[in-house]
C-alpha cells in the first residue's frame, strides 16, 4: 500500500501469529541434534543452568527491544532505532548486519531440510549422483533439488503475504510444539532418574555449554522487523516478546530434561561416533522400543526447520524492504504488493538467495551462519546502544511498553551485548569464527561500504534528512 508516497505493509498479525513467528523462529533445529551434548558436555544441572543463564542475558537485550519496537512500530527494527538514536550512517551499517544475520541463517535452512530428510529416510532417498565437492563436502542433485524446492516453496508463501506467512508459521510451530511436550512426557513416565548422569562436569564442559548458547536464543529479533504489519495492542508487543524468549528458555531446559530422562549415556552420546545420529530422536525411539518414534521426532524437528527459515526470511526482507523505502538501497526493493501487502521485490531478493544457497554445499554454508550469528550480536549491541540514547534523548517520547529501572537495564544489555560478541574473539578455543568467517565478516563490510557510496552518490541517495525521516518514520513517528 502507498500512503501519501510511502510504501506501507499490510496490518495482519495477531497476537497468537506474532508469538508464533518469535518462538518458531528462536527454536528451529538445533535441538534436537545438540541437547545430547549440552547435557554429555555440561551435565544435567549444569546444561539448565547454562541455558537459565542464557535465558535473563537474552531477556536483558529483549527488554530494550520491548520497550523500543511498540515505541517504533514499524518495519526494519534495529535500523529504526539505530537511526533515531544515533542517524543515518549508524543506522545503515546496523541494517547491513542485521541483514547478515537473516541472510545467513536463512541460507542454511535448506541443506538444513536435505540433511533432515536424509536423516529420515537412510539411504532410501537416491541421491542422484554427485555433482561436485566443496570443502570435502559432495554436493549432490537430491542435496539440490530438496533445497531449493523447499526455497521456492517458502518463497512463495512469503510471497503470498504477512498472514499467509504467519498461518504457515502457527501451524508449524503448533506441530513441532506436540513432538517436544511428547518427548519429555515420555521421559517423564517411561524414562529413569537414574539416567540423569552427569550432573555436573568440570567447569569447561559447563562454559562450553554457555558459550553456545547465545545463539540458541537468536531469532526473537523478528517481532521489531513484522512490527508494522501487527494488529494488536502496542502495549502487548514488548509481553508477548518477553514471554517468546521465556518460552524458548523453558523449552530447551525442558528438551535437556527430556534428555536426561529417557536414555542412558550411551544412547545419548551416539553422536561421537556417529555423526549421522540425531540424539533427541534416538533417545525417544529408545524409550518406547521403536526405531519408528525416532522417524516421527525427526518429522516434529523438521517443522522447526521450516519455522526458522520462514521467520529469517520475514526478518531479511523486512530488513531490506526498510532500507530501501528509507533510500539506503534501491527503490525496488522498497514497494509493496497492492493485493498482498508484502514486500515483493525483497522477498524475491531473499527467495532467489536462498534457492542459490544449496549450491555452495553443507561445509560452505556453515561459515555463513557463523558469521551470521557474529552479525546479530552486532544488532544486539546496536539496539542496546540506541536504546539508552533515545531515553536520553527523547524522554517525551510515547512508550507503551515502558520498562522499570530502563538506564540499569540497557547499561547491562549493553553489557550482555558484548559479552555475546566477544565469544567470537580468538581468545576462546576453539573460536566460532574462523579466519574464513572474519573474511567473510569483513567482505560483508566492504561490500556495504561499496554499496553505501554508490547509493549516496547516485539519484535515489540524494533527498533530504526530512524525506529520509519521514519514509523511516512515516507522519506518525517523523520527528520533523
Amino acid at each position: 500500500m502507498s500512503q501519501g508516497g510511502r510504501q506501507e505493509l499490510q496490518k495482519s498479525l495477531n497476537m497468537k501469529d506474532v508469538l508464533a513467528l518469535a518462538f518458531g523462529t528462536m527454536i528451529g533445529w538445533g535441538w534436537i541434534m545438540l541437547a545430547g551434548s549440552w547435557v554429555h558436555n555440561g551435565g544435567v544441572v549444569g546444561a539448565i543452568l547454562a541455558f537459565a543463564l542464557g535465558g535473563v542475558m537474552a531477556i536483558f537485550v529483549g527488554l530494550t527491544y520491548a520497550e523500543l519496537t511498540p515505541a517504533l512500530p514499524l518495519a526494519g527494527g534495529e535500523l529504526v532505532f539505530s537511526y533515531r538514536a544515533m542517524g543515518y550512517n549508524a543506522s545503515w551499517f546496523t541494517g547491513w548486519m542485521i541483514t547478515l544475520a537473516y541472510l545467513g541463517v536463512a541460507a542454511w535452512e535448506g541443506p538444513a531440510l536435505s540433511n533432515a530428510l536424509g536423516f529420515l529416510f537412510g539411504g532410501v532417498l537416491p541421491d542422484l549422483g554427485t555433482l561436485y565437492t566443496v570443502q570435502g563436502s559432495d554436493v549432490t542433485g537430491m542435496f539440490l533439488l530438496i533445497g531449493s524446492i523447499g526455497a521456492v516453496i517458502m518463497t512463495f508463501i512469503n510471497y503470498r503475504g504477512a498472514k499467509a506467512s504467519a498461518v504457515f508459521q502457527t501451524t508449524a510451530t503448533i506441530a513441532m510444539a506436540i513432538g517436544g511436550i511428547a518427548f519429555f512426557c515420555t521421559g517423564a513416565i517411561k524414562g529413569d532418574v537414574s539416567n540423569m548422569i552427569p550432573t555436573f562436569t568440570d567447569g569447561s564442559g559447563f562454559v562450553a555449554v554457555v558459550l553456545a548458547v547465545p545463539a540458541m536464543f537468536v531469532g526473537f529479533d523478528v517481532i521489531p522487523q513484522a512490527a508494522e504489519e501487527m494488529n494488536m495492542p502496542l502495549n502487548k508487543i514488548g509481553k508477548v516478546m518477553i514471554i517468546a524468549i521465556s518460552m524458548a528458555a523453558a523449552w530447551y531446559m525442558i528438551m535437556i530434561l527430556g534428555v536426561a530422562l529417557s536414555a542412558p549415556e550411551a544412547i545419548r552420546t551416539g553422536f561421537v561416533n556417529d555423526p549421522n545420529a540425531v540424539p533427541v530422536a534416538n533417545c525417544f525411539a529408545y524409550a518406547l522400543g521403536h526405531p519408528v518414534f525416532g522417524k516421527l521426532m525427526i518429522i516434529a524437528a523438521m517443522c522447526g526447520i521450516l519455522t526458522s527459515w520462514n521467520g529469517f526470511i520475514v526478518g531479511a526482507s523486512r530488513v531490506i524492504f526498510s532500507m530501501a523505502r528509507a533510500h539506503m538501497l534501491p527503490a525496488i526493493f522498497g514497494r509493496v504488493h497492492p493485493k498482498y501487502g508484502s514486500p515483493t521485490a525483497a522477498v524475491l531478493l531473499v527467495g532467489v538467495i536462498t534457492i542459490l544457497s544449496p549450491l555452495l554445499g553443507k561445509s560452505a554454508l556453515v561459515w555463513f551462519v557463523d558469521a551470521a550469528a557474529f552479525g546479530t550480536v552486532v544488532a544486539y549491541f546496536m539496539v542496546s546502544l540506541s536504546f539508552l540514547i533515545i531515553r536520553k534523548k527523547e524522554p517525551q517520547l510515547d512508550r507503551p511498553f515502558q520498562i522499570k529501572g530502563g538506564t540499569l537495564v540497557g547499561i547491562v544489555a549493553v553489557a550482555v551485548a558484548l559479552f555475546m560478541a566477544s565469544l567470537y574473539l580468538p581468545i576462546y578455543s576453539p573460536t566460532p569464527l574462523t579466519g574464513i568467517e572474519w573474511a567473510l565478516v569483513g567482505g560483508w563490510i566492504v561490500l556495504g561500504v561499496v554499496l553505501f557510496i554508490i547509493n549516496k552518490c547516485s539519484a535515489n541517495g540524494k533527498v533530504s534528512k526530512a524525506e529520509i525521516e519521514y519514509q523511516m518514520f512515516g507522519d506518525d513517528y517523523k520527528r520533523f
